[in-house]
């Protein structure tokens, strides 16, 4: 035990001497399979609403005489109004390691006619698991960012959204979701970003600084770490293994264009072979004008009027088409993105002129890079 002790405490000051121009640690690169949040959902009431509540929905006035009927009460729905209720949904999120009695926030949201939650309590619910399992219990006032206003005339304006709101701290848990980070002999590290050459430099870091064969690469995703046998020790080691620092692999080189809005990405990998472009754009323009020819009266010898004539209008159509001069550039070998921004900015184009470029680079195999439509 001594001599274990001794070993952790080396590693330690190792650690303390490795060098600081790595990239990034482990517990931002890597999530610890087991090791994750639960979501927990469960239905409840919202009373003591000022009038914005659910009137006369079925769902919530049933709820309310099922709540009364727990005290022993007899009531009908007819005898109930939910004006100053309304039926809602909680949801929350139960953190790995979470243990009975802690406190979890919550969120509560409108499911029926409600208009606002703002000045709310909500009652006693159960949040359950996916296995159906009850873990937590709701309750408390609610806190709404959001309110609304609504005239006689029927016109409303509402600022962000009050029929939502939360209650920090707001359910108590009652059961614990059970691990095996204690009884595991191994620990499972999957990587956000998947990659050969990234898991391989985390189990060759990991194995020079733990020892040779303590991590295994599984795949481009999923490093395998050899647990120490004693439990007393893994939370140590968890420490150490989550701050080592790793320099992450280059990403594929990527062009990200966005169709809706127009933003176009381009990694900083992304390379050009040699290939001219050429881009210009053709211009036609339609001018629509009106000629009137006013009406004549004709006299005779005698000055009696002899003929008359309306006012009349033509159309009268311009067009004008023409091409601006091309502009024209050459990627080189190499040409890095700088390259590529600056000599696409020097002629001036749009994005739409930017996309047509860089997927006739693609289609004409001088765009070395992989390119997303989103």
């Amino acid at each position: 035990m001594k001599i274990l002790k001794l070993s952790f405490l080396i590693t330690l000051m190792f650690l303390s001497f490795i060098n600081q121009l790595m990239a990034d640690r482990l517990k931002d690169m890597v999530s610890f399979a087991g090791i994750r949040s639960n979501q927990l959902m469960g239905y409840g009431i919202v009373v003591g609403l000022d009038g914005t509540g659910d009137a006369t929905l079925a769902l919530t006035l049933q709820s309310m005489q099922s709540t009364m009927s727990q005290f022993g009460m007899t009531v009908g729905t007819g005898d109930l109004s939910a004006k100053n209720s309304a039926a809602v949904m909680i949801t929350a999120n139960l953190d790995p390691f979470a243990k009975v009695g802690q406190q979890i926030g919550i969120t509560v949201s409108s499911m029926g006619k409600a208009k606002s939650l703002r000045g709310g309590t909500l009652l006693m619910a159960p949040l359950k698991g996916a296995d159906g399992q009850t873990y937590a219990i709701a309750q408390g006032n609610l806190a709404v960012g959001g309110f609304g206003v609504e005239g006689a005339d029927g016109s409303s304006m509402s600022v962000n959204i009050p029929t939502v709101g939360t209650i920090p701290n707001g359910a108590t848990i009652e059961r614990m979701v059970q691990t095996s980070f204690i009884t595991s002999k191994n620990f499972v590290m999957n990587l956000h970003n998947s990659d050969f050459t990234t898991a391989n430099r985390i189990t060759e870091e990991i194995n020079k600084v733990f020892g040779p064969d303590v991590a295994k690469s599984l795949d481009k995703t999923s490093i395998s770490v050899r647990a120490p046998s004693d439990s007393a020790q893994k939370v140590s080691f968890m420490s150490l293994l989550e701050n080592l620092e790793v320099d992450p692999a280059a990403p594929v080189a990527k062009v990200v264009i966005n169709a809706r809005t127009g933003t176009i990405v381009i990694g900083g990998d992304v390379r050009v072979t040699p290939a001219a472009v050429s881009h210009g754009s053709l211009t036609v323009k339609v001018n629509e004008d009106t000629n009137t020819t006013p009406g004549q009266t004709l006299y005779d010898d005698e000055g009696n009027i002899t003929t008359t004539t309306d006012a009349t209008t033509n159309a009268d159509s311009k067009i004008e088409a023409g091409a601006d001069k091309a502009s024209a550039f050459v990627f080189d070998t190499g040409t890095s993105l700088s390259d590529i921004v600056d000599a696409i900015n020097a002629i001036g184009t749009t994005s739409a002129d930017l996309v047509a470029i860089l997927e006739a680079l693609r289609a004409a195999g001088a765009l070395r890079a992989q390119m997303i439509i989103i």
